[in-house]
């Protein structure tokens, strides 16, 4: 912004937390002082530091070589990085008006400064001299890679593009930005204004305690009278009400709302955003010479290669899960008929009718596990798997400036008692927190920054305990927990020299393969029954629970299945299209292309587009929504490794896997790293087992 008056720019300075050095270990702010106008001043000291990095760097008299233009490219912006990814997360998880504001204006102005980034015309000439002869810099391995990576962004930025093409390109990518923070706010808006008061035990029929519990919870916390009932919008909500409520009506109207998010005709219409978000991104692809915006993103930046062959692995699965989705369906109506129900099965029918099928042939009930599925005892689980596969020790700190009440701290050493990082856990649904779950790093290690230790944070929307009761997980919940404890490992393990390939910053369809993998263990039946106990008596899991659950790992298969693809080719199909549909047309555009599929009415895909966060909150998954089943390919046989190994634990097996897959980062091609860690590439059949779409 600038301020003319030094003596009021110093006081400003002074006054803001992000402008001044910090205590705290791990370089964590005062968040106690921190207020969301802090970050807009904070924020364009930092673009303005690194721009003028890049320009010493541009118009050092020293003739190009790595340390002064690879490596130093990589070492500036640091502070900027940090600056991004706490904005990013103070804004996901601790929403206001004010923050709002700040995020969306931010967001606009860091896409506008990486576009002049990645448009630097002096930085690009010395990277471009030394892509050149890289093949006579006697460069190490992860070098070259950096070097070859970082001229390959520079290119898919528009360095080559004319001056007026490139700042097209710049304004395209603000734009995008700013409709992206838009798009997220209005769909955290509608689940906001949401709320489904259960009125006494009629509005409660068919739930279990747990979900009375984590009901009741949301009404204290939104100061509903004691006694009170509250259903709201997350996942952690809708998901056992629709698998558990008796009341049909009620199923209903929380499956219209959830689906509905963003398709409201008011000021949350995503409509508008997420069209023009499409046509920013069409006409992005046409400036790089590209047909769609699907061939830009993949084609050379990805493992998959192409759009094609990411379409092809969809289209494969597809045809598989249509067969299991027809014979689940066939024993949902078969259940619905004994039960004499009759009418068609509808959307908000499934879960109840799938939940009864599980604990009529598998004996297996959801409401049964839950008790022995505490937070605490979940989060033992998979320190565990983290101490016996990596040797990690975690250790809580209580210390710590940390950004909400909800967050918890452990310290993070390896096996020879040297602290590698801090891990940081927000675990609870709250008002004015995105619904999902997620891993953000404010730092990662890496000796080209001087940074010995990462800092992660792991966040997730569990239903909180009340009266003193801990909060109870779903296996589903178990699995997500895991889940983003692996994205958590693998900032946490990564051993990259340089930022740009360190922790996560990988190929997108890569990325998924530490979080996806780790999952396998959850299911773990020695973990389990050390580590899932009651939470009132502290007896382990019954075995035959556990039996039960293992019978059941295939059931409800081909509904996931086919839910994930729904949502994953339509994101493709969006993303192929030369000319994207118009605002109006973008529901009709998602039914037709469906139904010309095959997939049931009955059906819905798990991410409407309206409401599809990996699409529109940015460019991260833009038609990459592919890159879960892509990594499961990759999970699924890398866990056969292990199995084949005959112990999950195996030494041997798991050194390879922190050292090719948790800890190198982007120092390695992925199908290198891959065929290194497995001794070949990753064969289908395991992925068809896991999913249960083998032949009998």
């Amino acid at each position: 912004m600038g301020h003319p008056d030094a003596a009021l720019t110093a006081a400003l300075s002074s006054a803001n937390p992000l402008l001044q050095p910090t205590a705290a270990p791990y370089h964590l702010p005062d968040f106690s002082r921190l207020e969301p106008a802090h970050f807009v001043p904070a924020l364009e000291q930092a673009m303005a530091d690194h721009l003028l990095a890049l320009d010493a760097l541009a118009t050092q008299a020293a003739a190009p070589d790595f340390d002064n233009t690879v490596a130093a490219f990589d070492r500036a912006g640091h502070a900027l990085d940090r600056l991004d990814h706490l904005l990013g997360q103070l804004a996901a998880a601790t929403a206001s008006p004010a923050l709002d504001a700040v995020h969306a204006q931010m967001s606009g102005a860091l896409a506008a400064h990486r576009a002049r980034v990645g448009a630097h015309a002096g930085v690009f000439q010395r990277l471009d001299a030394l892509h050149a002869r890289r093949a006579d810099l006697a460069l190490a391995p992860d070098q070259r890679r950096l070097l070859e990576r970082l001229h390959g962004d520079f290119l898919r930025a528009g360095a080559r593009l004319p001056p007026a093409a490139q700042a097209r390109c710049a304004a395209l990518l603000q734009e995008e930005a700013e409709l992206g923070a838009q798009f997220v706010q209005n769909v955290m808006a509608d689940e906001a204004s949401f709320g489904l008061a259960l009125q006494g035990e009629a509005d409660l029929a068919g739930l279990p305690a747990a979900i009375r519990d984590a009901t009741r919870a949301a009404a204290q916390e939104r100061g509903l009278p004691e006694g009170s009932h509250l259903l709201t919008l997350g996942r952690s909500h809708v998901e056992p009400f629709l698998a558990f409520s008796d009341r049909r009506d009620l199923r209903e109207q929380v499956w219209r709302a959830f689906v509905g998010r963003g398709g409201g005709r008011g000021t949350t219409d995503n409509r508008p955003v997420a069209a023009r978000m499409l046509a920013l991104r069409q006409e992005l692809a046409t400036l790089h010479g590209h047909a769609c915006y699907a061939d830009f993103e993949l084609t050379g930046n990805s493992m998959a290669g192409s759009a094609q062959s990411a379409q092809d692995l969809l289209t494969a699965m597809w045809q598989r899960a249509l067969p299991a989705l027809a014979r689940e369906q066939a024993l949902l109506e078969a259940a619905r008929a004994q039960a004499g129900d009759t009418g068609p099965l509808q959307p908000w029918d499934w879960a109840y009718w799938s939940e009864k099928v599980r604990q009529q042939r598998f004996a297996v009930d959801e409401s049964a596990l839950k008790p022995y599925f505490t937070l605490p005892g979940m989060v033992a689980a998979m320190f565990e798997v983290a101490q016996r596969l990596f040797g990690l020790t975690l250790a809580p700190r209580h210390d710590l400036p940390l950004l909400h009440p909800d967050v918890q701290a452990w310290t993070v050493s390896d096996r020879q008692g040297q602290a590698i990082g801090l891990f940081l856990l927000d675990p609870y649904a709250r008002a004015g927190k995105q619904s999902g779950a997620w891993m953000t790093d404010f730092q990662l290690r890496c000796a080209n920054r001087g940074v010995d230790e990462a800092v992660v944070l792991n966040t997730s929307n569990f239903a909180r305990g009340v009266d003193g009761q801990p909060c109870l997980l779903s296996f589903d919940d178990v699995r997500t927990l895991f889940h983003e404890f692996g994205h958590g490992l693998h900032g946490l393990l990564s051993q990259a020299r340089y930022a740009s390939q360190a922790g996560t910053n990988v190929l997108r369809d890569w990325v998924e393969l530490p979080s996806q993998l780790l999952e396998h263990w959850a299911s773990d039946p020695e973990l389990l029954r050390r580590h899932a106990r009651h939470w009132q008596t502290g007896e382990p899991l019954p075995l035959a629970l556990l039996e039960g659950l293992q019978r059941a790992r295939h059931w409800g298969e081909g509904f996931t299945l086919t839910a994930y693809l729904a949502s994953a080719l339509v994101d493709m199909a969006l993303h192929r299209l030369p000319q994207p549909p118009a605002a109006e047309a973008l529901e009709d555009f998602e039914r037709e292309l469906l139904q010309g599929l095959g997939m049931p009415p009955v059906l819905a895909p798990r991410h409407g587009v309206l409401h599809f966060q990996h699409l529109f909150s940015g460019p991260g998954y833009a038609a990459g929504y592919y890159v879960y089943l892509w990594a499961e390919v990759l999970d699924a046989d890398a866990f056969e490794a292990f199995k084949e190994a005959g112990d999950l634990y195996h030494p041997e097996v798991a050194e390879r896997l922190h050292r090719l897959v948790y800890a190198s980062g982007d120092t390695l091609d992925p199908q290198q790293a891959y065929r290194e860690f497995r001794g070949r590439l990753p064969a289908l059949e395991p992925l068809l087992a896991k999913r249960g779409l083998l032949p009998a």
